[in-house]
């Protein structure tokens, strides 16, 4: 019995050790940990995450947001060490900016069986201006190695009341202890918004707090002249709330997921208005219509839009040789993409201004793009500013400014409409940079109305390859390839090769096609984005059959075909997001070895998923010593919603089994 109790107060000891999330105190069990039981895999692991937002009263600023932040990390491979850094935004505006203090960080590691600690110094904290809106706060641990903890906790003051960052509870890697709080005064009305498929619900709870108002005044009694401080307290309501979370897992990326910040669980609080004492209600709860005119209503968007007086004559120039609408899109929108290079910044107001940008020759995007609605508007069409979130941005899901951060260009014309970016120097009509293609974007009117428009393209984009070769009774194949790319497949082609080096590009294709031999390797229509690109080459591949018994086996297909499907999860929560809808197209003609025959091939299939969402279609022949074989894969949607995922998943699965299937050749 005596040995139990011992056994019981020690393993409870032990426990509550392991379970102290006090700053600086780390267990060496925290230390000796070499992998996250509940998820081996993981690279790190976040201990504890602790985060509080409230609201302090200052007499001579009023209401402040504070938010401070404690949390302790596990690094258990190399892989993790990006753990270590830490990067914090601070937003600005005007003469307000959010303030960074009281960093205190340590790295701690097991030394010879004893805990040793390392400070973080001002070595490893760096300050950097992103852009007129944002500052950043990055700092970097210490002495990391695997097997590392690190721990840090922050303080950030900002004037921004209703600017709450979002609550996140689900992150990269798994979460072991989470809490979090906020309180916010009675005179602060907030609307909980929910995101993710984590279920998550705070403790909410109300206390009683006080503010203490300090005046003075002039004390004049006895012939002497003095101050007098008087001192008011104020009681008031303040809710709080409280969430308490344990052994998180991950939300690991997967295949074809357009943002998996989308899925990540979080509450965002949204403030609706306030009601102070013997003041009016002040609205700050947005409509979409609150946002759009906002922005339209900002200088540096509306007024910039305006602005014409600086490319009248350029654009005078090109309408006068064209009167067809269309024509005029695509002529004033290569315009702008030879006048005018992208600095990379996104945003939806300008920076330097429209003027500028025109005239340097270099602006972000709401410059170039408002620039390009401007000069089609001077050409008497119909165009309008377009707001976006961008694939990293994450899809708008509640009505905040924050939500979009890019612009792009509508233009409508008698029968349909257009969209257009002239940041990027390979997009056409209707052709948009990768980036953007997420969800909807919003048009919006001239006089703060707005609508939606989806972003993804209808226009199916086309891969269509031909494949003629002779094989040889050793195994070794030589012939001619040719490929044909359009619309958003051409466009990734040109990003991802026109300015790369041609022998550094065909090491990696050879090498990417598992050793093959190119030569006259040829691409047409680089630059000619109204043409399809046009890539062609001959090749040399040895070993491509396996030789059993006097006979070859082989795959019709060689090195192109799918090896491994790309959806392994025996259930997704998420869409799978392809971005535009594809055709890839195989034609295939292969020359056998003299003195040999078929045997027997595969048998001809096509099968389709539901609701026409994509189809399969396999057809070989052969006719003496060719064998002429057509594949042709088509998605038609560029998202799939999760419900057809296992309708997704075995279309992969087929698609891989067939194109894995033989031709047995046979000596005749």
């Amino acid at each position: 019995m005596r040995t139990t109790v011992i056994l019981f107060f020690t393993l409870f000891s032990l426990v509550t050790f392991a379970q102290n999330y006090d700053f600086g105190k780390i267990s060496k069990e925290e230390l000796e940990e070499k992998y996250n039981p509940q998820d081996s895999s993981a690279n790190a692991t976040y201990l504890y995450k602790n985060r509080k937002t409230f609201f302090e009263y200052q007499q001579e600023k009023g209401f402040e947001l504070i938010t401070e932040i404690h949390e302790r990390i596990k690094i258990y491979k190399q892989e993790g060490f990006n753990y270590a850094t830490k990067e914090v935004n601070l937003y600005k505006s005007g003469n307000d900016d959010e303030e960074f203090s009281n960093l205190k960080a340590y790295t701690y590691n097991l030394v010879e069986g004893k805990i040793v600690d390392e400070k973080l110094t001002k070595d490893g904290i760096f300050e950097s201006e992103l852009n007129k809106y944002l500052n950043q706060m990055k700092f970097t641990m210490p002495n990391i190695k695997p097997g590392s903890v690190v721990e840090f906790k922050y303080r950030i003051k900002s004037p921004f009341i209703s600017n709450i960052d979002e609550f996140v509870f689900q992150h990269d890697i798994p979460v072991v202890k989470l809490e979090a709080t906020f309180e916010a005064p009675e005179y602060f009305k907030f609307k909980l918004n929910t995101k993710g498929f984590l279920f998550v619900s705070p403790n909410v709870e109300e206390k009683r707090d006080r503010l203490t108002f300090v005046s003075k005044t002039m004390d004049r009694g006895f012939g002497q002249v003095g101050t007098k401080t008087h001192s008011e307290e104020i009681e008031f309501k303040k809710k709080i709330s409280k969430y308490n979370l344990t052994n998180i897992p991950a939300l690991k990326e997967e295949s074809f997921v357009n943002n998996i910040n989308n899925y990540r669980s979080s509450v965002k609080y949204e403030l609706s208005y306030t009601d102070f004492p013997n003041s009016p209600l002040k609205y700050y709860s947005t409509s979409w219509e609150d946002v759009v005119k906002t922005i339209y209503q900002n200088p540096n968007f509306g007024s910039e839009l305006d602005k014409s007086g600086y490319y009248e004559k350029e654009i005078d120039a090109i309408v006068s040789t064209v009167s067809d609408p269309t024509q005029r899109v695509a002529l004033i929108l290569d315009f702008v993409k030879s006048k005018v290079n992208w600095n990379g910044y996104y945003g939806y107001y300008t920076n330097v201004g429209v003027r500028k940008a025109y005239k340097d020759q270099v602006g972000n995007a709401a410059e170039i793009n408002l620039m390009l609605t401007s000069m089609l508007r001077y050409a008497g069409l119909s165009a309008f500013p377009v707001l976006v979130s961008t694939r990293q941005n994450g899809i708008p899901l509640f009505p905040t400014r924050e939500g979009y951060n890019y612009i792009i260009t509508y233009v409508r014309l008698a029968e349909t409409i257009i969209l257009l970016d002239a940041t990027n120097k390979y997009s056409a009509p209707n052709v948009l940079p990768f980036r953007t293609l997420n969800w909807q974007g919003r048009v919006m009117a001239e006089h703060g109305g707005s609508q939606l428009i989806d972003l993804y393209p209808n226009e199916i984009s086309k891969n269509s390859l031909s494949f003629m070769a002779n094989l040889d009774e050793n195994g070794n194949l030589n012939g001619k390839y040719r490929a044909v790319k359009t619309n958003h497949e051409a466009l990734l082609y040109r990003e991802e090769n026109n300015n790369k080096n041609k022998k550094d590009f065909l090491d990696q294709l050879e090498n990417k096609l598992g050793g093959i031999e190119i030569s006259d390797f040829k691409v047409e229509n680089e630059t000619d984005l109204y043409k399809p690109i046009i890539e062609s080459y001959n090749f040399v591949k040895e070993n491509q059959v396996d030789v059993i018994g006097g006979k070859l086996y082989f795959s019709p297909m060689f090195f192109l075909k799918i090896n491994e499907n790309p959806f392994k999860l025996e259930k997704r929560e998420f869409p799978v997001d392809f971005g535009y809808p594809t055709n890839t197209s195989y034609k295939i003609v292969i020359k056998i070895p003299e003195g040999y025959k078929v045997e027997s091939f595969p048998e001809p299939l096509m099968f389709m998923m539901p609701d026409n969402l994509g189809s399969f279609k396999y057809n070989i022949s052969h006719q003496e010593n060719l064998i002429q074989l057509s594949v042709e894969s088509q998605i038609n949607q560029p998202i799939i919603l999760s419900v057809y995922y296992d309708a997704l998943k075995e279309y992969f699965s087929k698609i891989v089994e067939k194109e894995a299937e033989q031709i047995v050749l046979t000596k005749i």
